[in-house]
């Protein structure tokens, strides 16, 4: 049964895409309930997923096991060591978001790949081997993790190909046959805000970059988005993923769908926040293209009202190019040293 999306401009619409994961004749009107999100909001809740619960819980328990080592175990796997693979731990304070440190510490993973592979071999940025901590079962289940939810990705795209008039396999077929899968552990711990200092954000404003975001938050919650209504809270809601999407569909769509900004309140809550964004992307060879005869797309140049400053509609080349000039601004250590 098709779950009835919010209307409230002050809540995120939650959508039950089982009948999308299923591949059901009802996933065209959960396809339609994803373009409306898409268009007012840029965020909604996805429910009936299908990604295992227990999976979750245990990349949850596993993570907190990690984070809780002493800062000089973790950085046994600091970033600086997975090179152009960009992958590691940075501590607190090690990732800058709009040029401000954010007030949380992570592990950066995406598809494993050997250095055997061809990719690896050609010196590809943000491609090769992970660097997984020695916490007993977490390799496996950030794995498995990845898998499952890169899987829901397909799903969500094919819906979001079909909500804007599309085959479902428009985006597949062009962009995401073999995405670029980058995913993320962070740890917000908790600290009272101290006084007289504007450090409120555990991370700043920002939107994504590629295409698809898919975040499970755990139940601290802090997530903030910034809607055509203002900033409204976006609280856990339990088994579900906040999903949002990213500079390259805005791009790709002429703006129909907007990249929306976020942002993460820091933690004073008195327990760590634990948060799995996955970005589901494009390949990074692939260039990227307005989709042709799209509509009400006006691709404006909106650059005034972005957190960046950036016109994406001006964006014309490899979706890589694309990201590496955004990760360098967030880790510029690391770029200088690495690329």
């Amino acid at each position: 049964m098709l779950s009835t999306p919010m209307t409230n401009p002050e809540t995120l619409p939650v959508i039950d895409v089982a009948p999308l994961v299923a591949g059901a004749p009802e996933r065209a009107g959960v396809a339609a309930q994803i373009g409306a999100a898409c268009r007012a909001h840029g965020f909604f809740y996805a429910t009936g997923h299908g990604v295992d619960a227990a999976l979750v819980r245990r990349l949850e328990e596993l993570s907190h096991r990690f984070f809780e080592l002493p800062e000089e175990t973790k950085m046994q796997w600091r970033m600086a060591l997975g090179g152009r693979a960009w992958r590691g731990y940075f501590p607190l304070g090690g990732e800058l978001t709009s040029g401000r440190p954010d007030w949380k510490e992570g592990l950066y993973l995406g598809t494993e790949l050997p250095a055997s592979h061809p990719l690896v071999q050609a010196k590809t940025p943000v491609h090769g081997p992970n660097l997984f901590p020695d916490v007993p079962g977490l390799r496996e289940t950030i794995l498995a993790y990845m898998a499952a939810v890169t899987q829901l990705g397909h799903r969500l795209m094919e819906g979001i190909a079909l909500s804007l008039g599309l085959p479902a396999s428009y985006f597949a077929e062009r962009y995401t046959a073999d995405p670029l899968i980058l995913f993320r552990l962070f740890n917000y711990p908790s600290q009272p805000v101290p006084e007289g200092l504007d450090v409120q954000w555990g991370v700043g404003e920002h939107t994504d970059y590629g295409l698809l975001t898919l975040l499970h938050q755990d139940d601290v919650g802090g997530l903030a988005v910034h809607t055509p209504g203002g900033w409204i809270d976006a609280p856990p809601i339990p088994d579900s993923f906040v999903c949002n999407i990213g500079d390259m569909l805005d791009r790709m769509t002429g703006g129909l769908y907007k990249s929306t900004p976020h942002r993460v309140k820091r933690n004073t809550s008195g327990r760590d926040r634990l948060s799995f964004p996955l970005f589901f992307d494009p390949n990074f060879e692939a260039r990227v293209q307005r989709i042709e005869g799209l509509g009400g797309a006006q691709a404006r140049d909106d650059s005034a009202e972005r957190w960046d400053r950036a016109n994406v509609h001006a964006f014309n080349g490899r979706y890589g190019d694309y990201l590496l000039a955004k990760v360098s601004k967030v880790f510029p250590q690391l770029r200088d040293e690495v690329l």
